[in-house]
């Protein structure tokens, strides 16, 4: 292998590994190993272009032998060896240079001065070329890792254009519901039918026994719910990600996500929704709750068959439940081992031996050990017997001068909106039971 073949085999490699230097700074975040990265291909240049050199001298040298060879095939023994260097050097043939002088080229002995010559001229321009060989491929380095001093670098940080979301917020117990809008309203009261008695033998010329039916009233009252959220100026105009337009989502967001838990645990009090897990609901009757200590192979079946009256048992109900229940029911096991329940999921909804199941993180959990004695955990019924009343839309607004000094934009949501259960013991209750 001649010297030429070995200088371009280590070239090859020194190549190879600034590519992969490149891509591995390309994909590398982490500060310390981008800097390390950019001494590396430091040192990389440099031997790319030292080898360049070598070749280049290698290549010029040839260029001269070649030259000198062809002169003395033909002859032309006048022919200064100064001149064919310059010639192979400039990539030109023989030129007259006049004002000039050469230096002679003896066989076995190599270049000397000659009266006139310019000694050392050729050597300083192959010098000069290469120190530009080595600037030239210094510059090739990545843009990315800029040099400002003897061991710092400035890694420029970039931010990307988009916003990942996070996990579900808010419960589908909140579309799941009855809704009625009803724009400008103050309150809503809904009548129910509680019971219908049955009637009795009547002896002739006797008056009837009355079989009133009965009724009750729910009422909704108007509350209003509010979110709030603040921005710098900058983070609307400079970012390349849409905050803003998170921020604006977030307040709907955030007014729903009350609303789901509203439904559920709301006290009933003075501006606040009727929940269904609180004895505020007049409509559900406290003898109806049942109580479970925990999680186990026929609780389910005790839920169903306790909802509803005495003459049938219900369909289309749903379960609401703590996500922790939920794996809790997950976990039963049959006498060899399998799966006793066969649950699907779907995000917050999904069903448990095809009874339909909704998630929300206000329940309180029966498998919870921190869960105290006489705490309402789950509800099982239709979800048309509870009504959502909207009064108003959301309303999201944005203002530029409440803090216009200092920059700060900030935008206000409100919805007024009221709750209540609506059905005569629409829903059975379940609460934590001591156990047994």
């Amino acid at each position: 292998m001649t010297e030429r073949e070995k200088l371009m085999k280590k070239l090859q490699a020194r190549e190879a590994r600034r590519t992969a230097l490149l891509s591995k700074n390309e994909k590398s975040t982490d500060e310390a190993e981008l800097r390390f990265i950019g001494l590396q291909l430091d040192a990389v240049n440099d031997e790319i272009a030292e080898l360049r050199s070598e070749l280049s001298d290698i290549d010029v040298e040839d260029r001269v032998a070649a030259e000198l060879a062809k002169r003395d095939a033909s002859d032309t023994d006048d022919v200064s060896e100064a001149e064919a260097r310059t010639a192979a050097v400039n990539g030109k043939g023989t030129q007259e240079r006049p004002n000039s002088e050469s230096r002679g080229f003896t066989p076995g002995v190599g270049f000397a001065p000659v009266a006139g010559g310019t000694p050392g001229a050729l050597e300083d321009r192959a010098a000069a070329d290469k120190a530009d060989r080595e600037k030239r491929g210094k510059n090739l380095m990545e843009g990315r890792s800029v040099t400002v001093g003897s061991s710092s670098v400035v890694l420029p940080k970039h931010t990307s254009s988009t916003i990942n979301g996070t996990f579900e917020k808010v419960s589908g117990l909140v579309d799941g519901v009855d809704r009625l809008v009803l724009p400008g309203g103050e309150s809503f009261s809904q009548p129910y039918e509680k019971d219908t008695p049955e009637g009795n033998y009547t002896a002739e010329g006797v008056a009837p026994g009355d079989t009133d039916v009965t009724f009750g009233y729910a009422d909704i009252n108007k509350t209003k719910i509010t979110a709030y959220s603040e921005i710098t100026n900058e983070i609307k105009k400079l970012p390349a990600a849409d905050y803003e337009s998170v921020v604006i989502g977030g307040i709907s967001k955030s007014a729903r996500r009350k609303l789901a838990k509203e439904i559920l645990v709301g006290t009933g009090a003075a501006g606040h929704l009727t929940g269904i897990l609180t004895t505020a609901a007049a409509a559900i009757d406290v003898a109806t709750d049942i109580g479970i200590s925990a999680i186990a192979i026929g609780t389910l079946k005790t839920i169903i068959y306790s909802y509803g009256g005495d003459e049938a048992v219900e369909e289309s109900a749903v379960l609401i439940l703590n996500k922790k229940d939920l794996l809790a029911f997950s976990q039963l096991r049959t006498t060899d081992g399998k799966d006793y329940h066969t649950i699907i999921t779907n995000g917050n909804t999904g069903t448990i031996d095809g009874i339909p199941f909704i998630i929300n993180s206000a329940a309180a959990a029966v498998s919870a050990t921190a869960t105290t004695v006489g705490t309402y955990c789950m509800a099982y019924g239709s979800l048309a017997n509870y009504k959502l009343v909207v009064f108003s839309d959301l309303d999201v607004q944005r203002s530029t001068d409440y803090k216009f000094k200092e920059g700060m934009i900030a935008h206000r949501g409100e919805v007024y909106a009221g709750g209540n259960v609506v059905a005569f013991n629409g829903f059975i209750r379940v609460k934590k039971a001591t156990a047994v």
